[in-house]
């Protein structure tokens, strides 16, 4: 599955950004869904995944509660909504797709190309 991330941008410590991922085609629903992150210098680390339908969700601690993922198979499209940004949210984020809910990236099968999140304080 092809994956084309979009969205991000630059904000204020403090404000909210959200990152789209779209997959074309008709197997999108047999996919987990899943958002990494990598800042430089640093290892890209999760972020966030969503199980097939949307019914389970997972977050790293360091996003609790300040980023939602969710998914809309109609538009084969996962959602990222990013608030309360903290300039250590500064990385490149990424979608990847894989068979299973998990947070290890080496489950992830397919990658989208990367999208930049800019916050600063």
């Amino acid at each position: 599955v092809q994956l084309q991330a979009s969205g991000g941008g630059s904000v204020q410590d403090g404000g909210s950004l959200s990152v789209s991922c779209a997959a074309p085609g008709r197997t999108f629903s047999e996919y987990c869904m899943g958002w990494f992150r990598q800042a430089p210098g640093k290892e890209r680390e999760f972020v966030a995944a969503v199980s097939f339908i949307g019914v389970r969700t997972s977050y790293a601690d360091s996003v609790k509660g300040r980023f939602t993922i969710s998914r809309d198979n109609a538009k084969n499209t996962v959602y990222l909504q990013m608030n309360s940004l903290k300039a250590e949210d500064t990385a490149v984020y990424y979608c990847a797709a894989a068979k299973f809910l998990s947070n290890r990236d080496t489950e992830y099968d397919h990658w989208g190309q990367g999208t930049q999140v800019t916050v600063s304080s």
